[in-house]
């Protein structure tokens, strides 16, 4: 196998995976939506990388930390399709062990996933499901009061951006 056949197998395989990618977040798109009609969209001033940068400053200064990131857009990119989208994943450790501590089951919305994209008119918009939303199903008082309070900090954070 020479270097050129090794190369069209992993931009094969690259392309695979990241349109694989695009078909698993749609069915949790379209869950998030249906499901619990709760999906939060709030339209921010600035290009997704100014609103990312945003967010993580609202973080840190909210007692939270970003626990991960996730570049979409560089992912898909693999693809040719061209799309600006970064989500990061907020929480704090002393909270998540109150949830985590309560039900495990939490894994399934903590840490929050925030999704920040550019939409197809070109504005930038910060997307979330509340956590109440997704761990009410758990029916644990301890936990939906934990998610109750991660809520309110989203909202008052996303709330935010607008007015950047």
């Amino acid at each position: 196998m020479n270097v050129r056949t090794s190369m069209t197998r992993v931009t094969r395989w690259a392309a695979t995976a990241a349109m694989g990618l695009l078909f698993l977040a749609a069915p949790a798109r379209a869950f998030a939506q249906n499901a619990t009609g709760s999906l939060v969209q709030v339209k921010a001033k600035g290009s997704v990388d100014q609103v990312v940068d945003q967010l993580k400053k609202m973080v840190a200064s909210n007692g939270m930390m970003v626990m991960g990131e996730l570049h979409q857009g560089k992912v898909i990119g693999m693809t040719g399709l061209s799309l600006e989208s970064e989500s990061i994943f907020v929480g704090n450790p002393q909270v998540g062990k109150e949830a985590f501590g309560a039900d495990a089951g939490v894994g399934v919305a903590l840490p929050v996933r925030l999704n920040v994209f550019k939409n197809a008119q070109g504005a930038t918009i910060v997307t979330y499901v509340p956590p109440s939303e997704i761990l009410k199903n758990l029916h644990n008082a301890k936990v939906d009061e934990v998610a109750k309070m991660l809520d309110g900090k989203l909202h008052s954070m996303v709330g935010m951006l607008g007015g950047m």
